[in-house]
């Protein structure tokens, strides 16, 4: 029986969110309608539209993943440079309209796993798309505590362009090991999910790692450490 003194820390359960459980990625999402509202130029889709339909067309390989992460590197720099000088506000709104848009895009494996976690962990959220999309989804479906890319902003309250705090939020170890002493978590009878490479930091520190619909890195290494390795597809998981 624990003493009146003693704290009883929470388990953890951590999700990357984009392709893990969100059927696209928020950051794409973000810049298309930011384009459609107006806030970003159209010419800001040519920037990124030449990797997408190289990685459409599935050129490259598997080793590099089909051109997806030059997809999203490109995805990335125009959302960096067009994101310069406009008000955070205008960015609040179009991710509402986003997230209000997309909230049930979910796979059915993890959002079934976030609702049953969600009444015996603490549910944390780890992501490289911007906050302002990432908070909201991510609480609409529960969750206790959200990390992603925040951005800076000057006195104007309008974006620089500028990466706060990144060399942090790409270490996703690093992340969850702050979250466990900021909100007194364990790692005992911890769960992790995650879909790339970029997630193996943080499944290796977890009890229960989950590759879900894994990158072929991810696949290769969970398959060497005896991972589980859940793949959904339409309506066979």
């Amino acid at each position: 029986m624990p003493t009146k003194r003693t704290k009883l820390l929470r388990k953890v359960a951590v999700f990357d969110i984009d392709g893990t459980i969100f059927r696209s990625s928020l950051l794409v999402e973000m810049v298309e309608a930011l384009i459609a509202a107006g806030i970003f130029p159209k010419a800001a889709r040519n920037e990124y539209s030449d990797a997408w339909r190289k990685w459409q067309a599935r050129e490259g390989s598997a080793k590099t993943g089909f051109s997806y992460y030059e997809f999203i590197e490109s995805v990335i720099e125009a959302y960096l440079k067009h994101i310069q000088g406009v008000r955070r506000a205008d960015i609040w709104a179009v991710a509402e309209k986003v997230v209000a848009f997309h909230r049930v895009r979910l796979y059915r494996y993890t959002r079934d796993l976030v609702k049953q976690l969600n009444k015996t962990h603490y549910l944390l959220a780890i992501s490289h798309s911007p906050y302002e999309a990432v908070a909201p989804f991510a609480r609409s479906l529960g969750f206790d505590k959200v990390y992603a890319m925040v951005y800076e902003v000057d006195e104007k309250v309008r974006f620089t362009g500028k990466v706060l705090y990144e060399d942090v939020i790409r270490d996703k170890a690093i992340v969850l090991r702050r979250a466990i002493q900021k909100e007194g978590l364990t790692l005992d009878g911890s769960v992790g999910v995650g879909d790339t490479e970029s997630d193996i930091a943080f499944l290796e520190l977890v009890d229960r790692p989950i590759a879900f619909n894994p990158s072929m890195k991810l696949y290769k290494y969970a398959r060497k450490k005896n991972w589980e390795v859940v793949v959904e597809r339409k309506d066979v998981i």
